[in-house]
């Protein structure tokens, strides 16, 4: 098993994230954000270069890039090319650091009919995956913003029409209540059909829907630990485990932007809670 983390929620630059990383014992960081630029298809190259030269210097392995393209800045009516440069940009760059896998979600749908989103969501991953494969990558659906977040048949449904080895699905544990949905029903329904694992946890809004009260992980009510425990003894998984904190936010209560200290601090110290955790589960099963 891969324990790492979506970078950027460490710090800005990426000898930040990196020492993050080797602050838990993780030889391997999921790559998002470097100094507030995606390294999916908007760090400019000279950029880029600088963060391959520090994996490389400081021999930490990439498990992901976690992309823009139709995540919840896009629309399913916008311009589709977005996505699609997003995607070519990447490939050579992914292949540069030796990774596959690529997070993906599946576009905002506000105003139009869910037939039509559906239809248009299906068409567009149809061609993506198609550039993907031919591109050696892997897209990996979040159970997140778009028509196949909205519930695991739609992740499924999802899956199974692309038809391609080049979309997998991406179970995020704590996005199940983010989202309004039942943690323990939604993993059912995706158990055995996901390729790669993130971990963030929240708070039950207790009026139902979504929430937004992150928590470190096992504070929350996604029932983290008890999944996690359910993936790895019971159905064997040994892939990426990867948080997602957001808990920044949640440490700076007073409002505004977290400072760079909260933010490492928060980072290091919800990466310590996720070793405890799967060591207990490992140990004890």
């Amino acid at each position: 098993m891969i324990r790492t983390g979506i970078a950027d929620e460490a710090g800005r630059s990426i000898e930040t994230q990196i020492r993050a990383h080797k602050e838990l014992g993780w030889s391997h960081v999921e790559l998002r954000l470097v100094d507030g630029k995606n390294v999916a298809g908007e760090l400019p190259a000279a950029e880029f270069d600088h963060v391959c030269r520090m994996l490389e210097k400081e021999e930490v392995s990439v498990t992901g890039f976690a992309s823009r393209i139709a995540n919840w800045s896009r629309h399913i009516t916008g311009d589709f090319a977005l996505d699609v440069d997003d995607l070519k940009e990447s490939i050579p760059r992914m292949k540069r650091l030796g990774v596959q896998p690529m997070r993906v979600m599946s576009w905002l749908g506000d105003g139009v009919s869910l037939g039509e989103w559906r239809k248009e969501t299906i068409r567009r991953m149809r061609e993506l995956a198609g550039i993907a494969e031919d591109g050696g990558v892997v897209l990996c659906h979040e159970n997140c913003t778009g028509w196949g977040g909205l519930s695991v048949e739609n992740m499924i449904e999802l899956r199974n029409e692309v038809d391609s080895p080049a979309f997998v699905l991406l179970y995020d544990i704590g996005n199940t209540l983010s989202h309004g949905i039942e943690p323990q029903a939604f993993f059912e329904g995706i158990r055995g059909e996901f390729a790669y694992v993130h971990v963030k946890d929240v708070k039950r809004n207790p009026d139902g829907g979504a929430s937004d009260e992150y928590r470190y992980c096992g504070e929350g009510d996604a029932m983290v630990k008890p999944i996690l425990r359910q993936i790895i003894i019971e159905d064997r998984y040994d892939g990426v485990v990867s948080i997602e904190p957001h808990v920044a936010a949640v440490v700076h209560k007073a409002g505004g932007t977290a400072s760079d200290e909260e933010m490492y601090n928060s980072y290091v110290k919800y990466g310590r809670m996720l070793n405890a955790m799967l060591d207990e589960i490992t140990a004890n099963g």
